[in-house]
């Protein structure tokens, strides 16, 4: 009969098998992966009755040295004389020091014996060095000599799988081709890697052997699934993925080679291996992650180089990997229209031998060259719109100066007390997250619930108050939004916020963070010390997590106390110039006070260091919406208020400080001029 067999990943695949005994998880029983590598029994070691405290480098040399034994320094890991050989313990009889092949990770301490496949933490090394638990080493290993990696589910699937060269028809072995891009890869290949295809599921198989290529330890099967135009690829590995350790390839690497290529897919690899002749390794989890347990495998090589993939998440997880490999002896081959994936390359015609002699070194993150540069400088000329951010749907003007809403940048947004920047900013953030921007709210001086309400009243465009029977519906679509609110009020340590804002960005990728406002979040133990410098730090620790998590952050902070009749500067911010200093954009509310009615508002873009455009437009405020971008909807009010903006805009003399330039309530074409402050007197 047919059933369906899962494994790590949703692929399922038809096998013809005899019974109907499933398990739990959707495997059948008999198929259920075992580990393949022999570890310690947990009960030869002693109980730790304490957290294990992380082991450093330094730590682990000067054990080694302690005991006696020599180890030799390696790019990720320290390499040392085994004790879980059947050899003498360190050395043989002539004095000389046995084969190095212990591997010890230098960052975790966990190590690898490449000769008897034992593996553990550095507490099990140190147990074992110092006799402790049974006190026999012939004891410690498990499962010697078990044959676990010949397990009957993969060489079921293994046996049942062809090569694609003996497909009794060729129809079939060319549309297995043409699904996964083989067209151009020689049965030589596959057959020099092994590779097979198992016709009931349609999916290429990827063996798993031991290192030598002594026996066959787990699989990874690729199904390819028609979606739209294009072909989706889909993965399962047995044993699961947590425990497939499997370095595609690694049966073909000599003691000899000294360079390597690293790919996220085995059909990568086979396409370099053809086109270039060099060592190619393939990852078990493609960019997902770097298992540290691959390190030692990857020791022998002077030169590595990363060729993960075609887009930017490739791009990113390879920088990361080279961190973990030793930058030094690492390259990258950075994603382009004509540097695609190696298999994409290869069905083009590329010459893949020229594309990795374009890979850039992995030099140390705080020093780069123009070469490294060239392709992002292109990229933001080539693409301006989209350099420039997310633009505002309800602000057209700060369209004009801002140009749009870019991550990694800081915005400093200041005003007089009582003159809304609570309101504008939460309609400010409300226009970004309608349109996709992910957003958290740091509201310290309101409740969640009241700032929550402003933004479902600016969100439906009128109050609900007057209409209740529609708040389920404008809340189920406010609900919907990607929205998030900090629970913390009044005075909070900057620590827990930041903390709390890169846990928000790792789960639910935040990339606008708004913090409401600076004075109010600052927490108690800065009452004793020096509040502008405290102000100072926190500015500081903002602009770092700005950058460091490309997220941007809109940061309000309460201006000093001026006189009624003047216009706010930058110079107004309350605190030193660090924040105006380190902030991307600064923002001023204005808010006019007018002797014969209610005061006139203006936005004022002082500062805006991704083009240097400034300038100043006006804002209405409507009670109703509780929005400033929304207009009311009376003309004798507009008619009103450009009447009384007209007698202001002449009232003052041509001395006066507080004299704002007439502005029109239309928006032209033309960008605003920037409010000139008259510098006749000193400012404050």
């Amino acid at each position: 009969m047919w059933v369906l067999l899962r494994s790590g990943y949703p692929l399922r695949i038809l096998l013809p098998l005899r019974g109907a005994w499933m398990s739990r998880r959707g495997l059948p029983r008999s198929l259920t992966p075992v580990p393949a590598r022999r570890r310690y029994r947990k009960e030869a070691l002693p109980a730790l009755e304490v957290p294990v405290l992380p082991v450093t480098a330094t730590e682990i040399r000067q054990y080694l040295r302690a005991h006696g034994i020599p180890f030799q320094d390696g790019y990720s890991c320290l390499r040392a004389p085994s004790p879980f050989v059947e050899a003498s313990k360190f050395k043989d009889h002539s004095g000389a020091a046995t084969s190095f092949s212990l591997f010890i990770d230098k960052t975790t301490g966990r190590f690898l014996c490449m000769t008897s496949l034992s593996e553990g933490s550095w507490e099990d090394f140190q147990a074992s060095v110092e006799g402790r638990g049974d006190g026999a080493r012939e004891a410690v290993l498990l499962g010697e000599g078990s044959g676990a990696e010949d397990t009957e589910e993969v060489w079921r699937i293994w046996d049942r799988a062809v090569p694609l060269w003996e497909l009794p028809e060729p129809e079939e072995a060319q549309l297995a081709r043409l699904m996964f891009g083989l067209t151009k890869v020689t049965d030589d290949t596959l057959k020099r890697f092994s590779v097979r295809y198992l016709r009931p599921a349609r999916s290429l198989v990827f063996p798993w052997f031991s290192p030598g290529g002594l026996g066959l330890r787990g699989l990874k099967l690729l199904g390819a699934e028609g979606q739209g135009d294009g072909v989706h690829y889909v993965e399962t590995t047995i044993p699961r993925p947590g425990a497939y350790h499997n370095l595609f390839g690694l049966p073909l690497i000599s003691r000899r080679d000294v360079e390597v290529v690293l790919t996220s897919r085995e059909l990568d690899s086979l396409a370099l291996n053809q086109s270039t002749g060099l060592p190619t390794l393939a990852l078990p989890r493609g960019a997902a992650c770097l298992p540290p347990a691959l390190l030692p495998y990857l020791e022998q090589f002077r030169r590595v180089v990363l060729w993960l993939g075609d887009d930017l998440r490739s791009w990113e997880a390879a920088k990361l990997f080279a961190r973990k490999l030793n930058p030094k002896r690492c390259s990258l081959v950075r994603p382009g229209d004509r540097q695609p994936s190696p298999l994409e390359a290869l069905n083009q015609g590329l010459s893949l031998s020229r594309i990795l002699r374009t890979a850039l070194p992995a030099w140390h993150k705080s020093i780069v060259s123009f070469r490294q540069l060239r392709e992002e400088v292109l990229g933001e000329l080539s693409n301006v719109e989209q350099v420039a951010g997310v633009r505002w749907s309800r602000f057209p003007d700060l369209n004009r100066l801002l140009k749009g809403h870019r991550k990694g940048e800081l915005t400093v947004f200041t005003g007089p007390t009582g003159s809304g920047k609570t309101t504008f900013i939460s309609e400010y953030a409300l226009d970004l997250c309608t349109q996709g921007v992910n957003t958290l709210w740091g509201s310290f001086e309101i409740s969640n619930v009241r700032l929550a309400r402003v933004m479902l009243t600016q969100f439906a465009v009128g109050r609900l108050e007057e209409q209740l029977d529609k708040y389920d519906e404008w809340a189920d679509r406010f609900e919907d939004l990607p929205l998030y609110f900090m629970t913390f009020h009044g005075q909070q340590n900057i620590k827990t916020v930041i903390d709390t804002m890169q846990h928000a960005v790792y789960v639910y990728d935040i990339c606008h963070v708004v913090i409401d406002n600076l004075q109010f979040m600052m927490g108690h133990e800065q009452l004793s010390t020096d509040r502008i410098a405290a102000q100072d730090y926190i500015v500081g620790a903002f602009r770092k997590f700005a950058t460091d998590s490309s997220c941007h952050v809109t940061l309000v902070i309460h201006p000093r106390k001026e006189d009624d009749d003047k216009e706010l500067q930058t110079a107004s911010i309350f605190g030193s110039a660090k924040a105006s200093q380190e902030a991307d954009n600064v923002l001023i509310l204005q808010d006019r006070k007018l002797v014969t009615g209610p005061g006139k508002r203006y936005l004022q873009v002082s500062k805006n260091r991704f083009d240097g455009d400034v300038g100043v437009f006006p804002l209405e405020f409507n009670k109703s919406s509780l929005t400033f971008s929304i207009p009311p909807k009376s003309k004798a009010r507009l008619k009103k208020i450009k009447d009384d903006n007209g007698l202001v805009a002449k009232k003052p003399s041509s001395g006066k400080r507080g004299a704002m330039p007439q502005i029109s309530e239309t928006c032209s074409n033309q960008a605003p001029k920037p409010y000139q402050p008259d510098l006749s007197k000193p400012s404050r």
